[in-house]
């Protein structure tokens, strides 16, 4: 089985206390639907910076940048991509980037 790296892009925090709850009530149920496929639940992240070729820096991810990520194993894309298209998030406005990841050698 390979593992798949879901990318998530936007989204946005709910602001009361109630509309959190759902949201997380939401990923838990998701959570649980994918059950044992999910490797790595993920995070929401912070701030990003890209770093570029020259080694400069600037804002990440340009008009879209990751917001969080989750980790699933899962036998092919398509099976990652029934997993991926369940995720709260995509309720949000946000969206899903999907991509397979390889074992080091």
């Amino acid at each position: 089985m390979a593992k798949y790296l879901l990318a998530y892009h936007g989204g946005g925090m709910p602001e009361t206390e109630e509309a959190q709850a759902a949201v997380m009530a939401a990923w838990g149920a998701w959570m649980g639907r994918v059950g044992e496929a999910l490797v790595d639940p993920g995070n929401p992240v912070g701030v990003t910076t890209t770093v570029a070729a020259d080694r400069s820096t600037s804002d990440g991810g340009g008009a879209n940048p990751v917001t969080g990520y989750s980790l699933v194993q899962a036998d092919s894309m398509a099976s990652a991509l029934d997993l991926a298209k369940g995720c709260p998030i995509l309720d949000d406005g946000g969206t899903v980037e999907l991509c397979e990841t390889f074992e080091a050698m």
